[in-house]
């Protein structure tokens, strides 16, 4: 028989606190009735005796001392899955969007599995974005973990959408796994409308929590998508890519939440558990040995004031397995997408390119625009001091192919879905010109 708890013993922000309560468990979701019919959600996060401390995902703004009645499920918050996700939209919750109702599945909790390390394999095939900066100098893996690096007002959106659209594989069934954390509402239109205008609605699902939606829900909202990727991948033997975006936001939402539980604050008012917990969402991407599917993952943070040691940031490049950065300076001038490829990389393209996976060539040529373009910011630099009329013949021909290579071979359009050849041999037309 469940018990049923009346009141509560302190309220925090989205933190609410039980006394004298039975056998609780950490992690058990509670439902929480107020005198209107009105029923929230809830989670255990912290267990002192008989004391419960829970995090109430739609808000407490009309919760008081003695107006609930708290119901504890006896199991951890899961979510029903089945193919039939495709195609579909959901809120931060995992409640349908669409319209098209709930789905009937087998139940699944959002906590994930924890790849056993002896039975991952190595990442080696390459997932096709159309993007060539990132397809012919920072490759995306199949398995990896690929964070981008933005700011306020660049366009990480634009460039999440896009690959969002584009991104395909040779081989197998390809899926992609959309979460946004923390979105405007003309954001999440855009997602949608973009999603649904290029026709990828059908191999694709959406979780947008909105900027307007209580702080609490955004910390469940990666980890509702990353299950879904989960179940498309391990169990359905399906390629999937999740993009999510922003990391900032649910970095934010954890500070709040953190903030509210009176936990004594790391760096810039963050918890001290920021690592891992951002390592508990990202280590949910790569592959299992014997298992056909695969799970990558394209993490997107703004950086406030452009800082990439912010802690979100910071912790992010130690986790993962290279970084996008996104430029303001190229931005200005109009390049899209504005990737700076010098501090961009993908640590694990190496053994994911040349023969027979991408072109022969394709490594040599990477390395080859690397070395030339490093060269365009000596001589960019020497320019500032004497002015680029006294520059010498090669300085001058380096600063003309720092200019083409930016425009052209970095910047493309943001429906240009280039192929891997094209990109590869624009970028020898361009290293054989100059």
């Amino acid at each position: 028989m469940t018990t049923i708890y009346q009141g509560l013993k302190e309220i925090h922000g989205s933190i609410v606190v039980l006394e004298g309560i039975d056998n609780p468990v950490y992690d058990e979701i509670i439902e929480i009735s107020l005198p209107s019919g009105q029923i929230k959600t809830g989670r255990v996060i912290q267990i002192l005796e008989d004391r419960v401390i829970a995090l109430v995902f739609e808000g407490t703004a009309d919760f008081s001392l003695s107006n609930t009645r708290t119901r504890f499920i006896g199991r951890p918050m899961e979510i029903a899955l089945s193919e039939d996700i495709l195609g579909r939209i959901f809120d931060g919750m995992g409640q349908p969007l669409d319209g098209l109702g709930p789905v009937y599945g087998s139940a699944r909790s959002i906590g994930g599995s924890p790849i056993n390390p002896v039975l991952r394999t190595y990442p080696r095939e390459y997932i096709h974005t159309g993007v060539s900066a990132i397809d012919g100098l920072a490759t995306l893996i199949r398995g990896q973990k690929l964070p981008i690096f933005s700011g306020d007002g660049l366009p990480h959106d634009k460039l999440a959408a896009q690959i969002a659209r584009q991104a395909n594989i040779a081989d197998g069934n390809f899926a992609v796994v959309f979460a946004a954390m923390g979105v405007k509402h003309d954001v999440a239109h855009f997602f949608r409308h973009s999603l649904e205008e290029s026709g990828a609605t059908a191999r694709s699902v959406m979780y947008l929590n909105l900027a307007s939606d209580p702080a609490a829900s955004r910390v469940i909202t990666p980890r509702i998508a990353l299950t879904a990727a989960e179940y498309l991948a391990f169990e359905r033997g399906m390629h999937v890519l999740v993009i999510m975006t922003d990391m900032t936001a649910y970095g934010e939402a954890l500070r709040e939440i953190s903030s509210a539980r009176g936990e004594i604050p790391s760096r810039k008012g963050y918890p001290g558990y920021l690592y891992s917990d951002l390592a508990s969402l990202y280590e949910r991407a790569g592959l299992i040995k014997g298992n056909p599917g695969s799970l990558t993952q394209i993490p997107i943070l703004t950086m406030p004031a452009d800082d990439i040691t912010h802690p979100v940031a910071d912790l992010t490049g130690y986790i993962t397995e290279g970084q996008i950065v996104l430029d303001r300076t190229l931005e200005r001038r109009g390049i899209y997408p504005p990737i700076n490829i010098l501090p961009s990389l993908s640590r694990l393209m190496k053994d994911g390119i040349g023969k027979g996976r991408t072109r022969e060539d394709h490594a040599a040529l990477a390395n080859s625009l690397f070395a030339a373009y490093a060269q365009v910011g000596d001589a960019r630099a020497l320019a500032s001091v004497i002015g680029a009329e006294e520059l010498g013949e090669e300085d001058k021909c380096l600063m003309e192919f720092g200019r083409v290579f930016e425009t052209e071979f970095v910047g493309q359009g943001e429906n240009e879905n280039r192929g891997l050849d094209e990109t590869l041999d624009l970028g020898a037309s361009l290293l054989a010109k100059y």
